[in-house]
């Protein structure tokens, strides 16, 4: 007789949690995702990427696949929230999604790691370093003036005010804490 794995149910609360052995499930907090080993981090931030992609680009899922060296199978099963299934049976990315990311963000001290679960969100956050970096390469500050006052809202509910101080970017951007490929935290 073959062996099947097994769903199991574990009550926590009122809510009752569905264990799949075997099988990656997308995490949903920060401190899921770094649970989670380096090989698993780099497979989700790769779909997280080939999403992005599908989005902005409007790429074939098959192709963003490709490019960022993951499945098309993986990023359907960890990512299939973001994507919607066409008339014509191929995939596209949903306008916006809930899917985890852990992001880099400036602060007064250097970087800090932020979790987020909006991609409006963290689409704030890489326009917002793309004046900081526009800032420290050229010295034109005014893409950063449009993010004064700005604010990102994080996984914990916690609101995140964007530096804009350019005396504190540019301290920080001298110290070589600041570059564009820290955006994503433990990225590959």
């Amino acid at each position: 007789m073959k062996r099947t794995k097994r769903r199991t149910r574990r009550k926590v609360g009122k809510k009752s949690l569905i264990r799949h052995y075997g099988r990656a499930v997308a995490p949903r907090t920060a401190e899921e995702y770094f649970a989670k080993s380096e090989l698993f981090q780099d497979r989700w931030n790769r779909v997280v990427h080939v999403v992005s992609k599908m989005r902005a680009e409007g790429v074939s899922l098959s192709r963003a696949s490709r490019e960022f060296g993951v499945g098309p199978r993986s990023v359907h099963r960890l990512g299939g929230s973001a994507l919607r299934k066409r008339a014509n049976g191929r995939y596209a990315a949903r306008a916006s999604d809930r899917l985890l990311r852990v992001l880099a963000i400036p602060t007064d001290e250097g970087t800090r790691e932020i979790a987020l679960r909006d991609s409006r969100q963290a689409s704030i956050l890489g326009q917002y370093w793309d004046a900081v970096q526009r800032y420290l390469q050229t010295g034109d500050a005014s893409a950063i003036q449009k993010f004064r006052g700005k604010h990102i809202t994080a996984v914990n509910r916690a609101r995140i005010t964007l530096l804009t101080d350019l005396d504190q970017l540019s301290r920080l951007g001298n110290a070589g804490v600041l570059s564009f490929e820290s955006l994503y935290a433990r990225a590959a």
